[in-house]
């Protein structure tokens, strides 16, 4: 979720290690009646991806091209067109503000209920709806056609 979140494949592990120190030392204040606890980490994921992306070393770092990999899959094309879809997503994503992207991370892939995600990301729940439906429309127009479509190919 943190990659989706925006945060570069290289720093998930570190940026993974504060989520989980937040989470041991504010575990005993959590409140059951507020959150499940779930949504409870899944906030703490959201404002560490947030403050990973306001460090001014990640606004000039330039991420070089990932390695080849050499091992070659039977399904290599299907797996070559997922990733690249993948590859895809993360940029419109990262492109995205971080309230649009989160709702829809959150909503969309981490299929959280709509009220959960704007207690999460600490929004009126329409104020939720409304984000989702323009990083829908932003994710759409990336896509083109297809997405609307329902293509595959």
């Amino acid at each position: 979720m943190l990659g989706r979140l925006g945060v570069q494949k290289p720093d998930v592990a570190d940026v993974s290690q504060e989520v989980f120190l937040i989470v041991h030392r504010r575990l005993p204040d959590y409140d059951e009646d507020r959150a499940t606890l779930r949504a409870w980490i899944y906030g703490i994921c959201v404002r560490a991806a947030a403050d990973y992306r306001k460090r001014a070393y990640r606004r000039n770092e330039r991420v070089g091209l990932p390695a080849l990999e050499l091992v070659v899959s039977p399904e290599q094309h299907r797996e070559l067109e997922l990733r690249r879809a993948r590859a895809r997503l993360q940029a419109v994503l990262a492109e995205l503000d971080g309230g649009k992207r989160e709702v829809f991370v959150l909503y969309e892939l981490e299929e959280l209920p709509m009220p959960e995600v704007a207690r999460i990301v600490d929004c009126p729940l329409q104020t939720a709806y409304s984000r989702l439906h323009a990083a829908r429309k932003a994710i759409a127009a990336a896509f083109g056609e297809r997405l609307a479509s329902g293509e595959t190919s």
